[in-house]
């Protein structure tokens, strides 16, 4: 996947997909990690008010899949999400949340990333998550 590996390129790249629509900005982008937040808004809480545990996982899995995107072995074409996993710890009802994710295994058929979500104001963890990608290479 030819994309720049900055915060500008991946912020055009989901701009008119889900990242963009729930506000979703990358912060950093580095060997082995990616950093992003997202506004706290009415439309993504769940009717009880709180922060919808999708809108949580959708930040997470961004980063994780964002940073598998900047971290791609040579020839490897893409990528997909085979297992995912999330334990939620709080929520927000306003401000904003962070999320940073970080590389625990970057090998030729598979990454395993871990990120953290917490709210930005607070530093108070909301939820930690991890998951598992595929490589993807191009038919030979």
């Amino acid at each position: 996947m030819s994309i720049p590996h900055t915060p500008e390129a991946f912020n055009t790249f989901g701009a008119t997909y889900l990242p963009g629509h729930l506000g979703i900005q990358i912060l950093e982008v580095s060997p082995g990690k990616l950093a992003a937040e997202m506004p706290v808004a009415p439309h993504l809480l769940a009717p009880n008010g709180y922060l919808h545990a999708g809108s949580v996982v959708t930040l997470a899995d961004t980063c994780a899949g964002y940073g598998c995107i900047s971290n791609l072995p040579e020839g490897a074409q893409n990528f997909t999400t085979i297992e995912l996993k999330s334990n939620h710890l709080g929520t927000a009802r306003e401000g904003t949340i962070a999320c940073v994710a970080t590389a625990v295994h970057l090998g030729r058929t598979t990454q395993i990333w871990d990120a953290t979500v917490t709210d930005k104001a607070s530093g108070k963890t909301i939820a930690l998550f991890r998951c598992t990608q595929m490589i993807l290479y191009p038919k030979a």
